[in-house]
């Protein structure tokens, strides 16, 4: 990687940082962080543009609609903060391809056309299973005054964007709504090799929630 292209990285990774900083719902600086190295890991394995996977990485929520009142400008800001930088038209419309089409409410049904959005999408995904999804989930509920369980709702299916962000869910049925969901949607052999694993440990915890809850141990 050019040694420009490292200052740029380095340069996206503090704005980014500094506009998270307050973030506590689980889609923090460190969830970032975490999904900058599953990027890496599976881009080296795939052969993908490391700068361009990292860029997007690291820009990937932060015009996201669940933490932007106004997500449009959110998104101009991103664009504007690209255009800042010493990089081609190109590059920006790479970068903004991915950011724009990796969420799961963007990415249902639809097929990805970039090989970079689909290991940025994964590395994404998998940081919402296993343990650290668990951790996520709960913040994120927490964070929306959301129950973590009530026996008397069901989860919902085929929901529609506007149901998926009215805020009935608890953070058990988030599980079977989104999280138990992700590991039949990756798009690499190392994201569906990790998801797997991940996803048994999902069920290892409901398996666990239940079994506390009704007081059986």
């Amino acid at each position: 990687m050019k040694a420009s292209q490292e200052s740029i990285l380095a340069q996206t990774a503090e704005w980014v940082k500094r506009k998270l900083a307050d973030e506590t719902s689980g889609h923090d600086w460190w969830h970032i962080v975490r999904v900058v190295n599953t990027t890496k890991t599976i881009a080296e394995i795939e052969g993908a543009d490391l700068f361009i996977c990292q860029m997007a990485a690291l820009l990937h929520d932060m015009a996201d609609e669940k933490l932007n009142v106004d997500p449009k400008a959110a998104d101009q800001e991103v664009v504007d903060f690209l255009q800042s930088k010493a990089l081609s038209a190109d590059e920006i419309a790479d970068i903004l391809y991915i950011i724009r089409h990796i969420s799961f409410k963007a990415g249902k049904g639809q097929k990805l056309t970039s090989l970079s959005a689909r290991i940025v999408q994964d590395a994404d995904r998998l940081d919402a299973i296993g343990a650290i999804g668990i951790a996520r989930c709960m913040a994120y509920s927490g964070h929306k005054g959301r129950l973590i369980h009530d026996p008397e709702r069901q989860a919902r299916t085929n929901l529609t964007v506007e149901q998926y962000r009215n805020g009935q869910d608890t953070a058990i049925m988030h599980f079977y709504e989104k999280l138990l969901l992700l590991k039949d949607d990756m798009n690499t052999d190392f994201g569906r090799q990790l998801a797997q694993q991940r996803h048994q440990f999902l069920e290892l915890y409901l398996e666990e929630f239940y079994a506390e809850w009704d007081g059986l141990r």
